[in-house]
């Protein structure tokens, strides 16, 4: 089994900065793409930013302010958030796409979601 754990996430003034961490383990042969949606009260979930072996991506609103890095050694990828404004308050879910074996599919794997609140 796989599992992705959450860490970081709190109550922070607007302009304020957090730091998320996932780690994932457990029977992981690669992981191709490792990334961080949101999710407000009443609103669909969002990516917020992704990177795989070739790309990284980041929402329109986050650009800028956001930055996303991975430790392949570690299984672990990070958000480092600055200027944080009160519309960044969501759900923050951590995401990876990961195969078990050298052939076969890709399956996705979710955490649990962890709290930000930017607010005075």
């Amino acid at each position: 089994q796989v599992q992705l754990v959450e860490s970081g996430g709190g109550l922070v003034q607007p302009g304020g900065s957090l730091r998320l961490s996932c780690a994932a383990s457990g029977s992981i042969f690669r992981i191709n793409a490792m990334g961080w949606y949101r999710q407000a009260p009443g609103k669909q979930r969002e990516l917020v930013a992704q990177t795989t072996i070739a790309m990284t991506n980041y929402a329109d609103s986050v650009k800028g302010r956001f930055t996303i890095s991975r430790d392949n050694a570690k299984n672990t990828v990070y958000l480092q958030m600055n200027s944080l404004k009160p519309e960044d308050t969501a759900v923050y879910y951590c995401n990876a796409l990961i195969m078990k074996l050298g052939i076969g599919p890709q399956y996705d794997y979710w955490g649990q979601g962890t709290q930000v609140t930017v607010s005075s």
